[in-house]
């Protein structure tokens, strides 16, 4: 008789024995939320740790208590800072308890979210809906969660592609095609990479210059438009920012909006720091116009706090998604019954055959805390964001760089020594501290302190600290005060 072939499984000989050591890590994690206020936002991680980082290939089991171990003394004490109340660095959400219940959740179904008949995708669908109602959309829109609002961004420029040139530009591409698109000098990194990345090239995104508060001209916008034109260009695309990410202003979407129109162009929000700021009834006037869009990116895991990573693209009519990324395969056959049915498979729309069940997170956060709950957390952000900005106003030794718009804040020492910018060492000495961690930006080029506000923790007393350390660093800095 042949030998029996090897097992194979990696599940464990002792469940019960997996189970305690599952809850010890639970509770480990729980802890570490609940103790947050008492842990520096963000340490260094010493040599030491980092040299752990550099041990051979494993061959051979190890325990999981002990791998366990090891995350808890060289992982943990050295995260990110973003769950932190006084983490104002960069536009990072605090994610939640239950999002990252959620997230343990998901990761013990590993459902593939390409398609096939399985509940996981139904989940996304009411989603979807959600998103849909919440931003004011027709009933013909559709969407897909992504990786973040950078991946958005880039979709939304090849979905105005594809209307720009139909739906042969997938097999010919590009050609001659003259297209030209605009934005402000204000917008995300993002798209000018992902004019890039669309064969576009980033010398067709027009840099459109910023008012007073920052935000697009649309005088000069009319003007760029025109003069392309006139030089036999198409251009295709306007790009707006619902936040931009130096200072959180907001576009006139609706100006944006009547241009586009005017003008047939394909008209795109980047909403990834503000856009959710629909949800505070307080704010939802500064985006008026964001509901004539004909795609907006935006983030989950920013302002509604669930767990990384969690962006979206939500597109005015869901066909433009099919027309830009549909392709038919044979291992991806589709059936009336059986596993391989199902109405929607979003590999359709997007571009992964394999994602991850980024869905479950936010059905369970906005579930579990309810629409008003997020909003009023985005309302209380930028109310800590104007107190900051009238402590600032009232303190003369420091002065506000930009006018806050949502919850951004960009200010510095007023310096003795106009030739020395002592903005960017304060930072880092905040950081090093450990007590809040703004971040660092330039602003018509100089260096400017800048506190973006989206932790749900954050509380005026971590306003009040971050002025008083960066008056305390920068007593030490100036030199002639």
């Amino acid at each position: 008789m042949p030998a029996s072939p090897p097992t194979t499984t990696l599940d464990p000989a002792d469940w019960d024995r997996l189970r305690a050591q599952g809850h010890r890590m639970l509770d480990d994690m729980i802890d570490h939320l609940a103790s947050l206020s008492v842990q520096p936002v963000w340490q260094p991680a010493p040599d030491h740790v980092r040299a752990a980082f550099d041990a051979p290939l494993p061959l051979e089991p190890t325990e999981l208590s002990d791998v366990h171990v090891d995350f808890r003394s060289l992982v943990l004490p050295y995260h990110g800072g973003n769950l932190h109340s006084g983490f104002m660095g960069w536009v990072q959400g605090g994610g939640t308890p239950v999002g990252m219940l959620a997230e343990m959740l998901a990761g013990g179904l590993n459902a593939n979210l390409g398609g096939r008949d399985h509940m996981p995708i139904a989940v996304e669908t009411p989603v979807m809906r959600w998103v849909r109602d919440i931003f004011s959309f027709p009933e013909s829109a559709g969407g897909l969660f992504l990786t973040g609002a950078s991946q958005a961004n880039f979709i939304a420029v090849l979905i105005a592609r594809m209307r720009a040139l139909g739906r042969d530009v997938r097999r010919c591409g590009l050609g001659d095609a003259p297209l030209v698109a605009y934005t402000s000098t204000e917008a995300h990194g993002c798209i000018p990479r992902g004019f890039d990345m669309a064969g576009i090239g980033t010398a067709n995104l027009r840099m459109i210059p910023v008012d007073a508060g920052f935000r697009i001209d649309l005088a000069a916008l009319r003007a760029a438009i025109a003069r392309d034109r006139a030089a036999g260009l198409t251009p295709f695309l306007v790009i707006g920012s619902a936040g931009t990410v130096n200072t959180g202003a907001i576009d006139d979407l609706d100006g944006l909006a009547d241009i586009a129109t005017a003008e047939n162009l394909h008209f795109h929000v980047d909403g990834a720091l503000g856009s959710l700021g629909v949800l505070a009834p307080d704010l939802k006037p500064l985006f008026a116009g964001i509901e004539r869009a004909d795609s907006l990116a935006f983030d989950f895991h920013k302002w509604a706090q669930v767990p990384y990573d969690a962006g979206f693209i939500l597109v005015r009519q869901a066909l433009h998604l099919r027309q830009t990324f549909g392709a038919e395969a044979a291992y991806l056959a589709r059936a009336k019954t059986g596993l391989a049915a199902g109405d929607w498979w979003p590999s359709d729309d997007g571009p992964d055959l394999s994602r991850g069940f980024r869905a479950l997170k936010a059905w369970f956060t906005i579930r579990t805390y309810g629409l008003k709950a997020l909003g009023a957390s985005i309302s209380a952000n930028c109310a800590l964001a104007r107190a900051l900005g009238r402590r600032i106003e009232a303190e003369p030794r420091l002065e506000l760089i930009a006018p806050v718009a949502l919850n951004v804040v960009c200010f510095g020492v007023v310096q003795n020594d106009p030739e020395v910018s002592i903005n960017a060492a304060i930072v880092e000495r905040l950081h090093l501290d450990g007590a809040v961690a703004p971040s660092m930006t330039r602003i018509a080029g100089r260096s400017v302190i800048r506190a973006a506000i989206v932790n749900h923790r954050t509380s005026i007393d971590d306003i009040e600290r971050l002025v008083e350390r960066v008056l305390f660093f920068g007593r030490g800095l100036n030199v002639r005060d």
